[in-house]
């Protein structure tokens, strides 16, 4: 049994750290909305008030945040993890990060004797469910290896990558590929819609054509059941703007990325955010002049 801290329980926060409660750990918990925690409380869960305080109690912490700068608040601010840690804590930040920032925020966390990795996660919310998760880890091998059981209550595919950072270059890479190919899908959807051929009729074809491999998805763009997604689109947009920023800062061209997050953006600033990442195909329509 080890002492955990979970900071982050929205949507997929939530359900990882209910399956760690449930293999066995002590769980101290903190989250913007206390209310977010109430069911894991009811499984034995202790509330924390601060993420300093969420530290001061655990032997390694769990961080599930929205991005780079949530993760760099939680850990460095006047409250964060680092002002309530003692030397030898260990931290797993399963979010979405720039490897960059990930370096940046080891370094600091070093200088007050924390062990930080980066350890995204991919899956989506029913794979936090079922536990089922990858987790792909940066970072420290001996600490990895001590912490793996609990990573394990999260995921059934549990990955050590290498050095730092190596575990957010492939969350980043992974969601790029995965993203990306959703964009080209709603493309040829609008080129269709454009010009008068049933999109429904050109994906029969195309699941036994030679396009067969890549549509796996169109069947759900094609339902238009945008609301109410479990993964939002604004958080789309952001992990590929992450794929394109990775790019500049190595200076590898990425024009099929960047093309990409234009489209994420546009749909996004049109108040599609909080939709389905399907919900472009409706900024790509508006862009054609095609209407539903």
């Amino acid at each position: 049994m080890t002492d955990v801290g979970f900071i982050g329980v929205g949507k997929i926060g939530n359900p990882m750290c209910a399956n760690v409660i449930k293999g066995g750990h002590r769980v101290v918990v903190h989250d913007l909305v206390e209310e977010h925690a109430a069911n894991l409380i009811e499984l034995g869960a202790v509330w924390a008030e601060s993420p300093a305080d969420v530290a001061s109690q655990s032997e390694v912490v769990l961080t599930s945040l929205p991005g780079p700068p949530e993760v760099t608040a939680v850990l460095r601010g006047a409250d964060g993890i680092l002002a309530g840690a003692e030397p030898g804590l260990v931290c797993f930040d399963l979010s979405t990060n720039l490897p960059s920032t990930v370096e940046l925020l080891a370094e600091r966390a070093a200088e007050h004797g924390v062990i930080f990795h980066d350890s995204p996660v991919s899956n989506g919310v029913q794979g936090a469910i079922d536990a089922t998760l990858a987790v792909m880890v940066g970072g420290d091998q001996a600490s990895f290896e001590r912490y793996k059981p609990v990573l394990q209550c999260i995921g059934s595919n549990v990955f050590y990558m290498g050095e730092l950072g190596m575990g957010a270059l492939t969350k980043i890479i992974n969601n790029m590929v995965g993203i990306t190919s959703m964009q080209v899908l709603i493309e040829a959807t609008v080129i269709a819609e454009a010009a008068g051929l049933d999109p429904h009729r050109a994906h029969e074809v195309m699941s036994v054509a030679s396009a067969q491999h890549y549509v796996g998805n169109m069947p759900a763009l094609l339902q238009r059941e945008f609301d109410d997604p479990s993964f939002f689109l604004k958080w789309a947009a952001k992990d590929v703007s992450l794929a394109v920023q990775v790019a500049r800062e190595t200076g590898i061209p990425a024009p099929i990325a960047s093309a990409a997050s234009d489209m994420l953006m546009r749909a996004k600033n049109r108040g599609h955010d909080m939709k389905a990442v399907t919900a472009t195909l409706l900024s790509a329509e508006e862009d054609a002049g095609v209407s539903q």
